[in-house]
């Protein structure tokens, strides 16, 4: 058994620290919310328009909710108790989820609401999601920073994959204000777990503010090529890889199969990350970790293309999709790992917008290629072709940027 121990997810981050067990909860909890929003404005804007593209229009709302708290946060989060940031956002996220309620409740809200609180929870998500990830490295010893991006991780995907499936449910027996209500209630969680953290005050005076403290954060990102390197072959991996848009096309035109199918192509992936979570255990000790990025990213990539030449084989096609999310999380947690460790603390939370919007950002990108391609010529050649320039891409990035292949970690014993 003690080899079982070994490859089960290290969960020494939540023994040792009784802050990032709160921290960790929280997110969990709203995230967990935050799909049951996510679903119930899909099926809100569509019940309201019947058209697949004003639902497409929520990507684009959210896109700049994101991008203007990446300029907000990098001015505010590393300048403020990082405790007290998570505090006001989930308050304010949980004003927005009841503003939801009230317009699911009066029956036709106008699109502009539905669009306007799209773009305000992302807003929010992007602020709180930096100050939460800046602050493990203050809660942690700098060596348990990949468990408890493991543990994020599956507590992520955990929530993609019984989020979804439970608004569904929900909102086919009681509505979209249902879904709405839960999303408010599960930030009241969240509220209530940073209301039991410590303090977590900046480490040192950060003067910047405004459009300076987010040109401090451009400047250090211009001179870090390791960080560089690891939001350019995330966006290669998301642009060129991520074929979600055509998940119903193909469900219908390359699988010979009804909508019905289309849940399970999107939980796909967020299983075969929760699989991987799960045996995590040797994944948190390897030192070589921005090499593991460049084939965990090439990973990825065959596994999309294995998908596209998958046919009409509906299990091979989910194999591939599972395999391609697990490959996806061991980039994500030693890419998240190798910013929290290498980025100074009055930089952490800047540099965590950046890379919530290039993670958030790089999908919706992803989205306009994959459609433009499959317009071009079919949806199965977007998605091979997608997933071949994906591996390509994740080579060239390695070899632009040398940097990433031969970071090691700091703790790692020389040979």
């Amino acid at each position: 058994m003690r080899w079982l121990r070994r490859l089960a997810i290290d969960l020494t981050p939540l023994r040792a620290s009784r802050d990032f067990r709160l921290l960790w909860s929280g997110s969990v909890v709203s995230a967990m919310g935050s799909q049951f929003a996510r679903v119930g404005l899909y099926v809100q804007v569509y019940s309201l328009t019947g058209s697949p593209a004003a639902v497409g229009l929520l990507g684009l709302s959210g896109l700049a909710g994101i991008s203007a708290a990446g300029f907000v946060g990098a001015s505010f989060i590393d300048r403020h108790d990082r405790r007290t940031t998570l505090l006001w956002s989930q308050l304010a996220a949980m004003g927005v989820a009841v503003a939801l309620v009230l317009g699911a409740i009066s029956g036709h809200p106008p699109l502009w609401l539905l669009h306007l609180a799209n773009a305000g929870t992302w807003f929010l998500a992007a602020i709180h999601g930096p100050a939460r990830q800046a602050a493990i490295p203050r809660l942690l010893d700098e060596a348990e920073v990949p468990a408890a991006v493991a543990l994020n991780q599956a507590g992520w995907q955990v929530a993609s994959i019984v989020g979804p499936a439970l608004a569904g449910v929900l909102i086919a027996a009681a509505g979209p204000e249902a879904a709405y209500a839960v999303d408010a209630a599960t930030y009241t969680v969240g509220f209530l777990a940073a209301l039991a953290l410590r303090s977590l005050p900046p480490e040192a005076a950060v003067i910047d503010r405004g459009a300076k403290a987010v040109a401090t954060g451009f400047r250090f990102l211009g001179q870090n090529r390791l960080l560089q390197s690891t939001f350019v072959v995330d966006l290669v991996a998301m642009i060129f890889g991520s074929p979600q848009a055509l998940f119903p096309v193909i469900a219908v035109q390359q699988l010979h199969r009804g909508h019905e199918v289309v849940g399970l192509l999107f939980a796909a992936p967020a299983a075969g990350a929760l699989l991987l979570t799960l045996v995590s255990g040797p994944l948190t000790t390897m030192r070589r970790q921005g090499k593991a990025v460049v084939w965990a990213v090439a990973a990825w990539g065959a596994a999309i293309a294995g998908f596209g030449l998958a046919g009409d084989v509906l299990p091979l096609a989910l194999v591939f999709l599972a395999l391609a999310g697990a490959a996806d999380v061991v980039s994500a947690i030693f890419r998240s790992t190798i910013l929290q460790v290498t980025v100074p603390d009055h930089l952490r939370g800047r540099l965590g917008a950046v890379f919530f919007i290039v993670v958030t950002g790089g999908p919706k990108l992803g989205d306009i290629e994959a459609g433009l391609v499959a317009s071009a010529f079919t949806p199965t050649i977007s998605v091979v072709t997608g997933g071949l320039a994906c591996i390509a891409g994740a080579f060239l990035t390695g070899k632009l940027y040398p940097e990433l292949p031969a970071y090691r970690t700091r703790t790692e014993a020389s040979p």
